[in-house]
């Protein structure tokens, strides 16, 4: 990253600190960054020598936005896919059976493109759920870490393992596929906990902490279906060991809710509390199929949960519970998902739709999510779920100078009635006018201070069609699967689980 990290005085902004219990409303403010951090808050403030003066008057600043779980091998598959349940669209966005693994020189481009899509509009932590079929490599690992760290962006990079065989985390799996379609879903011998875990220390000597702790590394396996239970722990206890997140998917299906009782007699929240898993490390990605049960014991075990509003939309997932796990006292990030099951990189639109979408179904009033909690999601509570609030998430004097600042003067805001439910039910990102991650100005005025972002699409449009005619090839190969999975689709909706979603 090549900007300047000279102190900032930005003066006169409203400013939404998101900072509980009393930052939760605008007020008018000056906030000085100096050495990546917030210096101070307050009016009036003197101006340091060698210092840039920001005049904000007419300007809202807030904090940097998180999107709590997102994954950058999806992000060249942009509007690809549509009318696909999660279980077929795996198929196409993840082929089963596929060729060589992504180029290093595109996987480099494909991270930084999130990077920079993600920047621009306002999101300045990602936890990225890296996914390298099978490779846990960390020479590839590094080139991930390379694309964050030239963007300038804050993130938690995972790789994400998973060492069950398709069919065997599968509902009905072993009965519906024929013979000849099992032996191809047969990947050879599967990670072991222990190789997983020498791969995971290496990565966290070569790259936890780097750029002054702006990049670090986190444990990700895939979703306790998909994982033995001696591969869950070993996880858990790597997520311990360096205080980072455990962050799987839960319950993202109906499909996924039989599984549990198919495979192990119980919800699959039951069997992570079970094994030992479930604690305020543990991040869990959806949860949308859970019951009551799982809702009490997720509270009583600190966990916390990413709601990604659009992806469950665009796959059928479901309506996840979000009322009732705030209720139980459970930390709510927002996540878009990849950008092949959203589609967009833009946390503006999850903070509008989760505050809207869950007022159906009879619910009371009283009950739908605000514009504040939602607002609360994006901001402080999604650093809490990648066990970054004490660093991020919200506008704090010692806390990174990680903030966007938008302009008031603008049809988003006209008339201005509410700054915070205009925020939340106006805003699409296009009055963000400043992007700062760590004290440095990452993008002004929609321009990217840290990429060159027409040197990049130059490159991409060069190499993108050949690697998208093959995966294309690919996708066809796979589409031989799709009636198997449409059944297993079928038995799992025949299969009573006491709850709907």
């Amino acid at each position: 990253m090549t900007t300047s990290s000279k102190s900032i005085l930005i003066q006169g902004a409203e400013v939404l600190a998101m900072a509980r219990p009393h930052g939760e409303r605008p007020v008018q403010a000056d906030v000085l960054l100096q050495g990546g951090k917030i210096a101070a808050i307050g009016n009036n403030l003197p101006i340091p020598e060698s210092c840039e003066v920001i005049a904000a008057h007419g300007k809202l600043l807030m904090p940097g936005l998180v999107n709590a779980h997102t994954h950058s091998s999806e992000t060249f598959f942009k509007g690809r896919y549509e009318q696909m349940p999660l279980e077929a669209w795996l198929l196409y966005a993840y082929t089963y059976i596929s060729g060589a693994p992504i180029p290093d020189r595109l996987l480099y481009l494909r991270t930084l493109l999130l990077a920079m899509q993600s920047l621009k509009n306002g999101v300045t932590t990602l936890c990225d759920d890296f996914f390298d079929p099978m490779a846990h490599s960390t020479k590839r690992l590094g080139i991930v870490f390379q694309a964050y760290r030239d963007a300038g962006i804050r993130v938690n990079v995972s790789s994400a393992v998973l060492n069950t065989p398709v069919l065997d985390s599968t509902p009905f799996g072993r009965e519906v596929f024929p013979e000849h379609l099992r032996n191809q879903l047969n990947f050879g011998a599967p990670t072991t906990a222990a190789d997983y875990t020498a791969y995971c220390q290496e990565a966290f000597r070569r790259f936890h902490g780097q750029a002054d702790g702006r990049l670090r590394f986190a444990i990700t396996p895939s979703a306790p279906q998909r994982c033995t239970t001696d591969m869950l722990q070993a996880c858990h206890a790597l997520a311990v060991q360096h205080g980072v997140p455990l962050h799987t998917h839960l319950l993202e299906t109906r499909v996924q809710a039989v599984a549990g009782q198919m495979f192990y007699g119980k919800t699959l929240l039951a069997h992570m509390h079970d094994i030992g898993v479930l604690d305020r490390h543990t991040t869990l990605a959806h949860a949308i199929w859970i019951t009551d049960d799982d809702i009490a014991q997720m509270g009583r075990a600190g966990c916390s949960v990413v709601h990604n509003p659009l992806s469950n939309l665009k796959l059928g997932s479901g309506l996840a519970p979000i009322r009732k796990l705030l209720d139980a006292g459970v930390a709510i990030g927002l996540g878009t998902d990849g950008l092949s099951s959203n589609d967009s990189a833009r946390v503006f639109d999850l903070i509008r739709f989760a505050a809207l979408m869950h007022n159906t179904g009879g619910t009371p009033p009283a009950q739908w999510l605000s514009a504040i909690e939602t607002l609360r999601m994006a901001t402080l509570d999604g650093a809490r779920t990648a066990m970054l609030d004490d660093v991020t998430g919200s506008l704090e004097v010692g806390k990174a100078a990680d903030l966007v600042m938008l302009d008031l003067d603008n049809d988003n805001f006209r008339p201005k009635n509410d700054i915070v439910k205009q925020l939340a039910y106006c805003e699409n990102g296009s009055s963000i006018e400043l992007v700062v991650v760590a004290g440095h100005v990452v993008c002004r005025n929609g321009q990217l201070a840290t990429v060159r972002e027409k040197e990049v699409w130059d490159e991409l449009n060069q190499l993108l069609p050949a690697y998208l005619e093959e995966h294309g090839r690919w996708e066809v190969a796979n589409r031989v699967f799709e009636p198997y999975f449409s059944e297993v689709i079928r038995r799992c909706k025949a299969t009573d689980i006491g709850i709907q979603r």
